[in-house]
């Protein structure tokens, strides 16, 4: 079997920078700017859908920001909680604090500092978007502690990885209504979706130190249940869409999407050694930016005025 894709590597300008600063820059997962875009794009969405691609390119540029501090310290609070559990699992022993590389002391210093940034990006919101995002804290602090007693994390990430499509959109429209929240249901199962692709690469360990997941208690029916939370979002964001401009042509704007979609469901295969090495389930998930951004472009198109 092919050697399992770590997730915390030295690459770009990450390797350039000296042991001490890479240390922390992988512990923010910079090297892995995926993580970012995908919590960075429902913001996006929730703006351009709202009318803001144009007048609010400032707000999507603090959305960006926001996204690239708060999901470091999403990581590094997560592998805070979880640096016992990430030493006997394969992918992520090699990660700062697993392996030492980086102090508890220090990763709770940055994890602050990062979060001053964050704070940084909520000060620029007007209260009702401002008060939607303080309303996800709670949501995010339990997330790491979801593996241990739900087979359904993936759940609970998508709760809480969405999130930014209401503070887009309510930022934007000016209060949390209803295409808003429809837009945020979707997001949720395109989050549970591309989740469980990614967790097929920790089945193994994952069932060994018991970690649950999706991708654990859906076994062979990982396929039919990545297809069903896919068709729900595409589902919900025709709908979400169709609220804002009720024309039958906004569903023609999701058909990229759509396609790209299909794609890493029909190429997906379980039981394929690529998947379970973690290239194949790993190229699926990373993929998923380009969702993010052909989704970004249906929102523009209907959102914005003619």
């Amino acid at each position: 079997m092919t050697a399992i894709v770590p997730d915390s590597e030295a690459r770009g300008l990450v390797a350039a920078l000296p042991p001490r600063l890479r240390g922390f820059a992988l512990l923010a997962r910079f090297d892995r700017p995926i993580g970012w875009w995908l919590l960075f794009f429902p913001g996006a969405w929730g703006v351009a859908l709202a009318g803001g691609v144009v007048a609010r390119w400032d707000l999507i540029a603090w959305l960006l920001l926001g996204s690239v501090a708060m999901r470091g310290a999403g990581c590094v609070y997560n592998d805070i909680v979880d640096r016992d559990l990430d030493a006997q699992v394969a992918r992520t022993r090699d990660r700062p604090l697993a392996s030492g590389a980086i102090s508890l002391r220090s990763a709770w210093i940055w994890l602050v500092l990062l979060c001053l940034v964050g704070l940084l990006v909520l000060l620029q919101l007007r209260w009702p978007a401002a008060l939607v995002s303080l309303a996800a804290l709670a949501p995010v602090a339990a997330y790491p502690f979801m593996k241990r007693i739900t087979w359904w994390p993936q759940a609970w990430l998508g709760l809480v990885f969405s999130w930014a499509a209401l503070v887009g959109w309510t930022e934007a429209w000016g209060s949390p209504t209803l295409p808003g929240l429809t837009l945020y249901a979707g997001t949720v199962f395109w989050v549970v979706g591309y989740d469980t692709i990614y967790a097929l690469q920790d089945r193994e360990d994952d069932a060994l130190v018991g970690i649950r997941s999706s991708a654990l208690r859906l076994g062979a029916h990982v396929r039919g249940g990545v297809a069903a939370c896919y068709a729900l979002a595409l589902a919900l964001w025709g709908a979400a869409l169709w609220q804002v401009r009720a024309d039958p042509l906004v569903f023609l704007s999701l058909a990229p999407a759509a396609a790209h979609l299909f794609w890493q469901v029909a190429t997906l295969s379980p039981d394929d050694a690529d998947v379970r090495a973690g290239a194949g389930a790993l190229r699926r998930f990373r993929a998923n930016r380009f969702t993010g951004l052909l989704v970004f472009l249906a929102c523009a198109a209907v959102g914005t005025p003619l």
